[in-house]
């Protein structure tokens, strides 16, 4: 069975539709920011306070390199926002599996997360428009990156993951 790697901006739901996908089909789940997280023994936004976004950005890109070394049970991937961002990163995304870009709104991300304190790049003023500044310069990035597009601003956890299993070809358990 395929790997299914989940990439999208901030808030798109990764993380949780990735848990609930991984057991719909009976898969390991793998969030890229919680290996750093136990790697580094720090938070995300403690990284980026104390080494910057350049030192994440490269432990993301590490994290993949030790994916694709590694031998595992198939799996889903979340990874960090950003990630894609790096031409490295997207080839590497690639050769670890089906890459499925989770595309939402900037309203739906700011109406997810305009409390959430733990976002490293939405702090300061105007959140709402960082957020549409950041998804207008990455979405190249996650277009190049995507073997499939789901639009999930307005779909319930069991039709985004209805989609992604018949994108890519798996049959829940």
């Amino acid at each position: 069975m395929e790997n299914i790697i989940l990439i999208g901006f901030m808030g798109c739901g990764k993380s949780s539709v990735g848990k609930r996908l991984a057991g719909s089909l009976g898969m390991d789940f793998i969030d890229i920011d919680v290996l750093i997280e136990e790697k580094q023994k720090r938070t995300i936004s403690d990284i980026f306070a104390q080494d910057g976004e350049r030192a994440f950005r490269d432990m993301e890109t590490q994290c993949l390199h030790d994916l694709l070394g590694e031998k595992r049970n198939a799996y889903v991937l979340s990874v960090g926002g950003g990630l894609p961002i790096r031409e490295e990163n997207r080839q590497l995304l690639s050769k670890l599996g089906k890459v499925v870009f989770l595309r939402v709104t900037p309203d739906v991300v700011y109406k997810r997360l305009q409390n959430d304190t733990t976002r490293p790049l939405l702090q300061g003023k105007n959140p709402r428009g960082r957020i549409a500044d950041l998804m207008n310069a990455r979405r190249e990035y996650y277009e190049a990156a995507a073997s499939y597009i789901i639009d999930v601003s307005d779909k319930s956890f069991t039709d985004i993951i209805g989609e992604i299993v018949n994108v890519c070809g798996k049959e829940t358990i």
